[in-house]
This record gives structure tokens, C-alpha cells and sequence, in this order.
């Protein structure tokens, strides 16, 4: 039985051409690019190259690129850099209930130590009012932090609008765009942020890998000490091959997104027209209009999460739910239960579904009618 991975949404397989560079430049590219010597200065120059690829992605400049560890540091160093850098100017923030745990556990850490933070609700889709975006802003709001587009169901938040509300004023705009870069094309000027976290994993790069953009001028201070790496924003020696990878990564991603946006519409559409000849009882979760197209989250009429996660695995289909599994207790999805409320059937019957690097229209096919068979097999 042929294996079906459908959860790229979590993380994504490298692509060849990826492990081809990373490996050439694990063999060739050693030095520390702190170093003033012959080797030293062949791996700077090797990441110089990387960073200018991957700030050229968004718009940037290669200085506004923080190399980071991935997106959960590249959300936490966004935050606390940004509070710490602003603290005698206010102590609101805005976000939204539906963030990453990177952000929304970052953002609760920083209530305890005093800060004010408001969490902003969302609609059935999964995205905020824009009006509702306007009252929360405050004389003291100094960090707004809202993801470009969710990881769990693929709605897109009014990013370009949020950055014109905030243009004459003092708070600096934060989107956590992890799951959406090298989906979506984006543009820091035309987004008008000033931080923006992204992750090499979620595009088929190397694990252990991401960046932070940090507009210039926009005060952030370090969270990292140690050396004077990536211009004293953050210390450590930088992990060249990845960032040879990530760059890699990024380039194709870009070159094939067209393309690649058009077959995730098609699988969508592949994948729902036979959950309807199968005349299966389901609903999508999410934003018709503003969507990841790589991010499909469906609720189940009469199915349960758990022994769906795990009938689909024997069958064969690698997807996943925004709730967490653990010893016979299931955990509900914070952004189902910020769409939908408490003790609705879509927090115990919603499955995601993603795509990605060598998925066909014919694998799509077969996870669509292996989870109709599962579907009718289950169902109450």
C-alpha cells in the first residue's frame, strides 16, 4: 500500500536539489564565518549569499535579515526584543487567539511580568474584524503580533490593513508568516511590517533553520548574547550548510509558486469532488476568499478526531488535527474553539489536510477515497 503524506502543513520533506547544495557544502564550506582567514572568509561569503537570496524573497535588505534557529525563535526574539526595546513607551500588545504557541505562549509569559495584551477574536473563517483591530489599538500599544496566515485551517489575516492603521502610530507590527512563505509572494513594503518570522522547514528546506526580518531602524533588542554575529542581534555561529539549503529552498519556491498555488486549488478540488461522489457529510473549516491553498481542514459529520487520526495512518494517509492527542485525552484545537466556541462538533471531528513536494493528483485521489471509506466505516 502506497504511503500518502498530507501533512506538509507540520513539516515538509527537503527537496533533492536542497540536499545536493547542503551536502557540497558540508564537505566544502567548514569554516567559521567569523573568521579572518582563507576559509573564514569562503564561508561568509557563502552566507552572505544565502541571506541576500533570502532577503531578496520579501523585499529586503540582506542587513534586515536576523538569521534565527527557525520560526518559534525568530516569534520569541520578534517579541520580547521588541518589549524590552519599548518598555518606557507602553505595555499593551495585540494579538489574536488563533497564533502559534510560539506567540500566544510568548505573549503569556509577558502578562505575568505586567504587560496587557489583547487577544483579538475572530469570525467563523478564522479571521479577525478590522474594526475589531481599530478599538483594541491603544495610546501604550507597542507590539502588534498577528500571523499572516494560519497554520490550521489556511486563513489569511488583513495584513496590508493592519500595517496602514499602524503607520502613524508608535507600535511595531509583527506577522508570524511561517506557514505562508514560499506559498504566498510576499512583500515587506507592500505587507508595511516591520518584523517578520519565517522557518526553512515548512518550504522543503533543512530543519533547525529560519529568519527574522527586521525592518531598519525598527528597536529590538537581543535575546542572545555571546558574540557579535548576525550584527549583535543574535549570537552563535551560524549554521552555514542550512543556510545554503534554506536559500535553495526559497529560490525554487519561488520560481515553481505560481504553478505550485494552482495545484493546491486543483488537489482541493480533486480531493472534495470525491468526498461528494462518495456522498460524504463534511464541511471545510477556514476563509473561501482569503486561503493558504496548500491548507485544506474539513469537519466530519459523526467522526471522532482520534480514531480518525488513527485509522487514516493504517490506511496509509499521513494528515493531522489541530488538537493534541495524549493518553486517551484529546486537547481541542485553540483555533477551532476561537472560530467555533466550546463544545461544537468541529473541535472533535476536524482533520488537516496539506500538500506539498511529490504529491499527485492520483495520490489525491486515493486519500480522498480511503478517507470516504473510513468515513462511512466510522461515522455515528
Amino acid at each position: 500500500m502506497e504511503t500518502i503524506y498530507l501533512d506538509h502543513a507540520a513539516t515538509s520533506p527537503m527537496h533533492p536539489e536542497v540536499i545536493e547544495v547542503m551536502s557540497q557544502a558540508f564537505r566544502e564550506t567548514f569554516g567559521n564565518p567569523s573568521s579572518i582567514h582563507t576559509a573564514g572568509r569562503k564561508a561568509r561569503k557563502v552566507l552572505d549569499d544565502a541571506r541576500t537570496s533570502l532577503a531578496r524573497a520579501i523585499g529586503a535588505k540582506d542587513t534586515e535579515i536576523i538569521m534565527t534557529s527557525g520560526g518559534t525563535e525568530a516569534d520569541n526574539t520578534a517579541i520580547f526584543g521588541v518589549v524590552n526595546a519599548l518598555q518606557s513607551k507602553g505595555n499593551h500588545i495585540i494579538t489574536t487567539q488563533i497564533e502559534h504557541h510560539a506567540v500566544l505562549n510568548a505573549c503569556e509569559k509577558l502578562e505575568k511580568e505586567g504587560y496587557a495584551v489583547t487577544y483579538l477574536p475572530v469570525d467563523k473563517s478564522g479571521r479577525i474584524l478590522i474594526e475589531d483591530f481599530k478599538k483594541a489599538l491603544r495610546e501604550d500599544t507597542i507590539l502588534v503580533t498577528i500571523m499572516y496566515g494560519n497554520n490550521e485551517v489556511g486563513t489569511v489575516q488583513p495584513i496590508a490593513e493592519i500595517g496602514e492603521v499602524l503607520k502613524a502610530h508608535q507600535a511595531i507590527f509583527h506577522t508570524d508568516a511561517v506557514q505562508a512563505f514560499g506559498i504566498e509572494k510576499l512583500n515587506v513594503d507592500e505587507l508595511q511590517v516591520d518584523l517578520l518570522s519565517v522557518s526553512s522547514h515548512k518550504l522543503n528546506g533543512p530543519k533547525g533553520i529560519g529568519f527574522l526580518y527586521q525592518r531598519s531602524g525598527t528597536p529590538l533588542s537581543a535575546t542572545f548574547f555571546g558574540g557579535s554575529q548576525e550584527k549583535k542581534r543574535r549570537a552563535g555561529t551560524e549554521n552555514v550548510p542550512a543556510a545554503v539549503g534554506f536559500a535553495k529552498a526559497v529560490e525554487i519556491a519561488q520560481n515553481e509558486m505560481k504553478v505550485k498555488q494552482a495545484q493546491y486549488k486543483h488537489f482541493r478540488d480533486i480531493f472534495l469532488n470525491v468526498l461528494d461522489s462518495e456522498k460524504i457529510d463534511y464541511k471545510v473549516n477556514g476563509n473561501a476568499e482569503h486561503a493558504l491553498p496548500h491548507v485544506l481542514n474539513i469537519s466530519f459529520k459523526g467522526m471522532e478526531v482520534e480514531s480518525f487520526l488513527v485509522n487514516l495512518d493504517m490506511s496509509g494517509v499521513y494528515a493531522s488535527s489541530g488538537s493534541a492527542c495524549t493518553a486517551g485525552s484529546i486537547d481541542p484545537s485553540h483555533v477551532l474553539v476561537a472560530m467555533f466556541g466550546n463544545d461544537t462538533e468541529e473541535l472533535r471531528n476536524s482533520i488537516r489536510f496539506s500538500f506539498g513536494l511529490e504529491i499527485t493528483e492520483e495520490m489525491i485521489k486515493q486519500a480522498a477515497e480511503r478517507t470516504a471509506k473510513i468515513v462511512k466505516r466510522l461515522a455515528n
